[in-house]
């Protein structure tokens, strides 16, 4: 099934927490909660253009509406709610 948001929605996948920091030490649950980054699903047609299908982005706490799709979770969100896109090093401007 296809989903295309609409009025100013993006949808995004959000990403699994990680299981142990890079030093190697294993992380409880609870310090798991709070993931704020997912990977950009769909884009309404009238939202932001500062994002594109694929793009890793990170967006407010408690902001979006969960959705579930195929027994997939996503998280709706208004373009507004979307705070950072990850760009490779190259692409920063000076």
């Amino acid at each position: 099934m296809k989903i295309r948001p609409i009025n100013d929605r993006v949808l995004v996948k959000p990403l699994e927490a990680a299981e142990k920091t890079a030093g190697g030490v294993y992380l409880p649950d609870t310090a798991k909660e709070g993931q704020n980054e997912g990977k950009v699903i769909a884009v309404a047609e009238d939202a932001t253009e500062e994002v594109a299908v694929g793009d890793r982005v990170v967006y407010k706490e408690f902001s979006g509406t969960k959705v579930t799709v195929e027994g997939e979770d996503y998280i709706l969100l208004s373009s507004e709610d979307l705070l950072i896109k990850y760009v490779a090093a190259d692409e920063i401007p000076e």
